[in-house]
Order: structure tokens, then C-alpha cells, then sequence
């Protein structure tokens, strides 16, 4: 035999060997990592909580959360801020509080009316709803699939001043979650299939015919950490929240009016629980709060939600106190003459979280 081909039929004996010891030694690292996490997360008083965002498998020992909360805020406020990069800005500080306090969906609705007749539909759209809906929408997408959902917009012209909102959805390359979410692409599959890019190196291949540009939530298979080719599932996106217990970000949804909001739930039997929030409202700590499945906190403008009343002609209600189960003022005694609205909602989630953790242990 020519010395030659012996000497290539050694060579590559010996890279697949090196192939094969670097495979071994990651999936190693991968296992020590998985170990530490969960050791981790055994030590009551670790230094440095486990980011509840990693989520490498499921397990009888993980529950899920059934209830969801809403809140509406109107488009309005946004008019009041003075220039583009404070309008930017606000709605950042709502999409914070939001993510910090697991809010499930944020109704943006148009407490300002209509103009023209009611015949031809030809409704006034606040510039504000327009803009508090985009940012919104932007923050909560996770970073590696805005370039495919939000081409350059002079909505968000000051984009860059945000500050991140940081949810659990919102994964790192090197982070192992078995739930990401990710966007369909135009890559060929066979028929019946497609591929993903779920923002690791390797797209995803999943068993299902989906339109390219779509946004689904992708349920990793459980071997997915050593498989050289990633696999898995579309899920609803509420399933890291049902199944897992994880929160999952926020979507968004645009009311053109305060009755919109209440009755365009997007939920079967819609919310069994409403608050509205006011000054005028009962003292938050005297109240206590029953037990349900898809809570919706409202909050008022600028004018409060008086002026969304007034401007509704779909409801009839002489005060706004009527539209709601319990009608509320959270932060009593308050020095301010005004509360602004960001405020409104970070005081209000904060008072309430309690009181909704109380309720679901009815």
C-alpha cells in the first residue's frame, strides 16, 4: 500500500479522534453547568440567585401559573411629554414596570374620542396609542428578532436610550432554556416541515408547515443540549407560563376606546376581575381581593378616567366608579398634587402584589 495513503488514513483517524474528545469535553462543561445551576438554586442562601430564565428541562417539581394580569394605560400621556426622546422614554418606563411586575398583556387605548361621523367609522387615532403600542411591541421582542419585526421607524429614533427590559424570554446565545421564542424562515425543508432561527448558531427544524416571518414559541426537544441538530416543537405562547411558571413577556393590544378595553378581553369568558384606579377611589388597604383568572387594572390620563367616560358613547355610566369590580386608590395621603401615570402604575402593582398572590391561595 502507497506509504502516502497510509499516512492520510492515519491523519484522519486522528482528527476524528480530537473531533470526538472536544464533543465529550463540551457536553462535560455543559453537564458541570447544568449541575451548578441547580445546586445553586438548592443553597438558600446563595450570593447570586439563578437567572429565572434558564429553564433546561421540565419536571413534576415545576408548576405552572393559570391566572393572568392585564393593564390598560392611555396613548394620551404620551402627548404630555414634551419632546420625542421623553416620549421614548416614557414608554420604556412602562414596559419596565410592566416586566418587572409579570404583566401578561398592556391595552393601549384612546381616551381622547372620535372625530367625523359614527356612520363612516372615520375615528380619531391618537398619535400617542400609535407610539405607546410600537415601543411596547419593540421592547417586549426578544433583541435577535427586532431586525425582522421593526424595520426603521420615527417611532423609534431614540430606540437607544431604552433600557433593556431584560425578561426571561429574552435568551443569550450561551443560555440553555428549553422554551424560545423565534421566527420562521425562508430556508427549504421538506414538506411539512420548516426552520427556525431561534436565535442560537443552528436553525431549528420542526415538523410543521409554517408561513415564513411568522413569530411562534419553539419547545426545545429534551436531548437538545447534545444533539447536533436542534429539534423541536411550536407550543402557544402561554404554555411557559401555564406549564413551566415561567413569565413569558407581554403582548400588546390597541383599544379605541375605554369599552374596548373592558369587553375585547382576549380571553373566552373575558376578565373576572376589573379595577379601575383613581384618586376618588377606596383606600387599596382596606380592600381585599377575590380570587380569579384574568385580572385588568385600568389607569386614566392626564384627566383621569372621567374624561375616557365622557368621550365612550358606548357606555352609559354617570361615574367610572360603575364600569368596575373594585375602584381604587392606591397611593392614599399622597403628597403630590399629581401622580403621572408611570408612577400610578409602578405604586399600584407594587401595592397589589400581595394581595394577588393572597387571593390565588383561596
Amino acid at each position: 500500500m502507497d506509504k502516502r495513503v497510509v499516512s492520510d488514513t492515519k491523519e484522519l483517524k486522528r482528527l476524528k479522534k480530537e473531533r470526538k474528545e472536544k464533543r465529550t469535553e463540551k457536553m462535560l462543561k455543559s453537564l458541570e453547568k447544568k449541575n451548578l445551576l441547580k445546586s445553586a438554586a438548592a443553597t438558600a442562601g446563595s450570593s447570586k440567585p439563578v437567572p429565572k430564565n434558564i429553564l433546561s428541562g421540565l419536571s413534576d417539581d415545576v408548576k405552572g401559573r393559570e391566572y393572568t394580569v392585564s393593564i390598560a394605560v392611555p396613548g394620551s400621556i404620551l402627548d404630555n411629554a414634551q419632546t420625542p426622546e421623553l416620549k421614548t422614554y416614557l414608554a420604556g418606563q412602562i414596559a419596565r414596570a410592566a416586566a418587572v411586575f409579570c404583566v401578561d398583556e398592556i391595552v393601549v387605548f384612546d381616551d381622547e374620542g372620535m372625530i367625523g361621523n359614527q356612520q363612516t367609522f372615520n375615528k380619531k387615532k391618537s398619535r400617542g396609542v400609535e407610539q405607546l403600542s410600537r415601543v411596547l411591541q419593540y421592547l417586549e421582542c426578544p433583541q435577535y428578532l427586532r431586525k425582522h419585526f421593526f424595520p426603521i421607524h420615527k417611532d423609534l429614533q431614540f430606540a437607544g436610550i431604552l433600557n433593556p427590559t431584560d425578561m426571561p424570554h429574552h435568551l443569550r446565545v450561551q443560555e440553555d432554556s428549553v422554551y424560545r421564542e423565534g421566527i420562521v424562515t425562508s430556508r427549504p425543508a421538506k414538506e411539512g416541515c420548516c426552520f427556525v432561527d431561534i436565535g442560537l448558531k443552528g436553525e431549528c427544524f420542526v415538523k410543521r408547515s409554517i408561513k415564513p416571518g411568522m413569530r411562534v414559541t419553539i419547545q426545545l426537544s429534551q436531548d437538545y443540549e447534545w444533539s447536533s441538530r436542534l429539534t423541536g416543537s411550536v407550543v402557544s405562547p402561554s404554555e411557559p407560563r401555564t406549564k413551566a411558571g415561567i413569565y413569558w413577556g407581554y403582548s400588546v393590544r390597541v383599544a379605541t376606546n375605554l369599552s374596548s378595553v373592558l369587553t375585547g378581553a382576549p380571553f373566552k369568558d373575558g376578565y373576572d376581575l376589573t379595577i379601575g384606579t383613581s384618586e376618588k377611589g377606596t383606600d387599596i388597604d382596606d380592600c381585599a381581593m377575590k380570587k380569579f383568572k384574568h385580572l385588568l387594572i385600568v389607569f386614566g390620563g392626564v384627566a383621569g378616567l372621567e374624561a375616557a367616560l365622557e368621550v365612550d358613547d358606548n357606555l352609559d355610566a354617570g361615574d367610572p366608579k360603575e364600569l368596575f369590580d373594585m375602584y381604587l386608590n392606591t397611593c392614599p395621603e399622597q403628597g403630590s398634587r399629581t401622580i403621572r401615570s408611570e408612577e400610578a402604575i409602578l405604586i399600584t402593582m407594587a401595592s397589589l402584589r400581595n394581595k394577588i398572590r393572597q387571593s390565588q391561595e383561596l
